[in-house]
């Protein structure tokens, strides 16, 4: 049998049989949306398939889903949304008020000068001391820039804070104003962290802020120091979108009004390195002053400031913080006449009538 089955074997090998095709399996005929709803129920393997996905999802939701109880729908939490700051409707046209500009200074709110002594402000009283020399001369140096090309809205800022760009700017105000026929305004435009409206004991006064939101009208936020031709205008009610009243159309129509009633704009600002206001109001203005504090700006900060001005039209820098001996130490004259006080006026001696002479 093993010899049969082995001849059986090596015939087949030598006389292979060709393979036979696979049978075609038929396509199912389309359905029409009315036949399939009319179709039988689905296949118990496919509703198998359908029960096991149902039982993962309620797995996920934090649940175990049994047969023959429903799994409840579970809602996707709300999506928390940033709230939109919207501008309310004003109360006054700020751009019509411009038209009146003019006698709104003239008829402005008069203010007694009686700045905060901390504040370090320039003293009529003292005129010898070395900081009010230092800002006529620097006062000196603007006048003459303006001669030579348009000059009047100027800013004043540093890369940093606490160094001095507000002491710089109030004090450079003062001394343009103790000029003859130089109307100066002073403008407090850091409205993060405004300043002047304290140094000038105007503190809960409406300002910039106030009158770029339509609350108040331009006359409402003029101030005039004593009897001079000082304006201030404070920074107004805080605010949580600063930069965005800047951007407003009349924030910038407002300095091309003042341009023409005022001979020199100050706007005192928020540190370049710290808020984008100073960069924005630097191109709407003639000029920037960036100042600068020795012993604490660093070189770094100052280009990283210069940069972001992007060189638009930077006056010059203005160094805080020196010392005495280092402004006069080689002019010992010039240093002793402005650091002396004026001797008081000697008494005159009585008539020679009244005189008594004791005689031991």
């Amino acid at each position: 049998m093993s010899r049969v089955h082995d001849a059986l074997r090596k015939a087949a090998q030598e006389n292979p049989q060709p393979a036979k095709p696979a049978a075609r399996i038929p396509k199912a005929p389309l359905l029409a949306p009315d036949v399939l709803a009319a179709s039988p129920e689905v296949p118990a393997q496919e509703k198998a398939q359908e029960e096991a996905r149902q039982q993962g999802a309620a797995a996920q939701a934090g649940f175990e889903a049994r047969p023959g109880i429903e799994t409840p729908s579970v809602e996707a939490p709300p999506i928390e949304t940033s709230p939109t700051i919207t501008r309310s409707a004003p109360l006054f046209d700020t751009v019509a008020d411009l038209e009146c500009l003019e006698e709104f200074i003239l008829d402005a709110r008069q203010v007694a000068f009686d700045p905060l002594p901390e504040a370090l402000l320039m003293n009529p009283a003292r005129p010898r001391a070395t900081p009010a020399e230092e800002f006529r001369s620097l006062r000196t140096r603007l006048n003459h820039l303006q001669t030579i090309q348009p000059l009047h809205t100027l800013v004043v800022t540093s890369p940093s804070p606490a160094e001095g760009k507000s002491f710089t700017a109030m004090n450079l105000a003062v001394a343009q104003a103790q000029l003859a026929e130089k109307r100066v305004l002073l403008a407090d435009f850091d409205f993060r962290r405004p300043t002047i409206d304290n140094t000038f004991r105007l503190a809960g006064q409406p300002g910039l802020t106030d009158y770029l939101e339509g609350k108040v009208r331009i006359s409402d936020i003029i101030n005039k120091v004593g009897d001079t031709s000082f304006y201030v205008m404070p920074a107004g009610s805080p605010v949580p979108n600063p930069l965005e009243l800047l951007n407003l159309r009349e924030c910038r129509a407002l300095v091309e009004a003042l341009r023409s009633h005022f001979d020199w704009i100050i706007f005192d600002t928020p540190p370049l390195l710290f808020a984008a206001d100073a960069n924005l109001l630097a191109t709407m203005a003639d000029g920037t002053i960036l100042v600068v504090r020795i012993g604490a700006t660093t070189f770094e900060s100052v280009s990283r400031a210069m940069h972001s001005l992007c060189e638009n039209n930077i006056l010059g820098v203005v160094v805080n913080g020196a010392r005495r001996s280092e402004l006069y130490s080689k002019y010992s004259y010039y240093h002793d006449y402005y650091y002396s006080e004026p001797e008081p006026e000697k008494a005159e001696p009585p008539a020679s009538d009244d005189v008594v002479v004791a005689h031991k």
